[in-house]
């Protein structure tokens, strides 16, 4: 028996990785690709990855990955910028500090581990950002509806996460799959389908790991 997806309720497919004992669903529909439950890792162990991950505003490459995101995906398509939010802002926020330092933007963060207040609550924002945090959530409307929430009227939603191989054996090849705690994989279809789900319009994506919505 296949269960409905988590995005759009259609049917869903089964497959298996057997090297690394793997089980995931892929909708028919909507492109939508997430582990069984079954495999997920839990919240020590997650932390545990983040621990390795060595991120800092030194790394000039890392910042310029940052950069080329915030021009591509988020300031093409927003006014004056002057309340922001980047959610999932991991253990050292370099994004919100280079959005400081190079544009002269004071973001807000959030995340979950290690920025655990939600100042988030009661406030709406000119831009939302999260990089690499949407293949680590177990229920992608939830958080989605969660962003369309905390925009401004004029405010923009920039989300940034490899889209998956849409042919079955790259996607079992695919380095991605293989850190435990990247659970949910997308592709612009899924993009899409989630705007329509929580009542965003989808405005831009590169085809390969930006997504950009505003408000309907």
């Amino acid at each position: 028996m296949t269960i409905g997806c988590k995005i759009c309720g259609c049917e869903t497919e089964e497959f298996h990785h057997e090297k690394f004992e793997m089980i995931f669903h892929q909708c028919t529909s909507c492109d939508f690709i997430w582990k069984d439950s079954s495999i997920h890792v839990g919240p020590e162990e997650e932390l545990e990855i983040y621990e390795t991950h060595n991120n800092s505003i030194n790394d000039k490459k890392y910042v310029r990955y940052l950069k080329d995101f915030v021009e591509a995906c988020a300031l093409p398509f927003t006014g004056e910028i002057k309340e922001g939010l980047d959610f999932g802002s991991g253990p050292e926020p370099v994004l919100s500090q280079v959005m400081e330092r190079d544009y002269g933007i004071s973001m807000d963060i959030y995340d979950k581990f290690y920025s655990t207040d939600k100042v988030y609550r009661d406030r709406t924002y000119d831009l939302v950002t999260s990089t690499e945090v949407v293949e680590h959530l177990d229920d992608p409307l939830k958080y989605f509806s969660l962003f369309k929430s905390l925009l401004k009227d004029d405010g923009v939603l920039a989300i940034m996460t490899l889209f998956h191989p849409e042919d079955r054996e790259r996607f079992l090849e695919w380095f991605y799959i293989r850190d435990q705690s990247h659970i949910s994989f997308y592709t612009p279809r899924t993009m899409e389908v989630l705007s329509e789900k929580v009542g965003l319009e989808f405005i831009y994506t590169n085809h390969h790991r930006y997504s950009t919505f505003r408000l309907e």
